[in-house]
């Protein structure tokens, strides 16, 4: 059974952010709107900003990390970054991994594949530093999550040990029959809005790219992964669909949908829905 806060943030959303979000004219407008307060980061876990790869971003630690998650942060490819997902790499430290959230190219300004490429700029300085990685992200950061493993395995280095999904966004050519189904029911987007949205980032590029949208790639020999998605999200079938195409490809995959919860809740700490998602996110990454 979904949480009291998990009903009423969805509430919230649905009532003061969505409306907005359908209304927004330009990439800038969903920069402005998607950006969260900054939260107070908990005791005992440390903020670095660094550069990896020549991409800016920053170390988020505790104490005895067994692993190194490089975390992508999701926003549409327009916006937030990785302070507004502290929420989600502050729990993630807490459990155990030291985490580096890049702040990568976003567009307008910066076109796909920019966000591809640095990505992969960021992971390979990470492999320089010997340490087990593994990978996450949430929304767009959860596709381009699965974007960097393509481009890793295709060019022929050494994958992560695992990922971990939240709510991906794999379809940029917007095809999910839940952008349909579930349009009503979701607290954050309407299912017509994904496709003209996808454009701020692809410009010109074939939305069906596989490095764009993951759902349409080679996905053979990528490593395990978690995958969390909401059942009433418009992206719904961009995880299903996903987990689907991955196990028939050979890859072993664990896939939750919970009830109620709006997309990437996992931002939001009070609810009780976040913390059991980032705590077996955690435990799958450190398997």
């Amino acid at each position: 059974m979904a949480s009291w806060q998990a009903h009423v943030t969805t509430w919230i959303l649905k009532r003061r952010l969505k409306p907005k979000l359908a209304r927004a004219s330009d990439a800038l407008t969903v920069r402005k709107l998607m950006r969260p307060e900054p939260i107070k980061v908990p005791p005992g876990v440390r903020i670095t900003p660094q550069q990896l790869g020549g991409v800016a971003g920053e170390w988020v630690e505790a104490n005895s990390p067994r692993a190194t998650l490089l975390y992508l942060h999701g926003g549409g490819y327009v916006a937030c970054s990785a302070e507004t997902h502290r929420p989600i790499t502050t729990a993630f430290a807490q459990n155990g991994l030291r985490v580096f959230a890049p702040d990568y190219r976003m567009a307008p300004e910066h076109l796909f594949p920019a966000a591809v490429d640095d990505a992969v700029a960021v992971y390979r300085a990470l492999l320089e530093q010997g340490t087990r990685i593994v990978v996450g992200g949430d929304s767009a950061g959860g596709g381009l999550a699965l974007a960097l493993m393509i481009s890793l395995r295709d060019a022929g280095i050494p994958l992560p040990a695992a990922a971990a999904l939240f709510s991906p966004w794999t379809d940029l050519a917007a095809t999910g029959e839940s952008l349909k189904t579930n349009d009503r029911h979701c607290s954050m987007f309407h299912g017509e809005k994904i496709g003209p949205g996808a454009s701020y980032y692809l410009g010109s590029a074939d939305a069906r790219n596989p490095l764009a949208s993951p759902l349409y790639a080679d996905l053979s020999k990528l490593p395990p992964m978690l995958i969390h998605v909401g059942k009433d999200e418009t992206l719904l079938d961009d995880s299903t669909r996903l987990a689907e195409r991955a196990r028939a490809a050979g890859v072993r995959v664990e896939l939750k949908i919970w009830p109620v919860v709006p997309h990437v809740w996992q931002l939001v700490p009070t609810m009780p829905e976040a913390r059991q998602s980032l705590r077996e996110a955690s435990e799958s990454l450190l398997s």
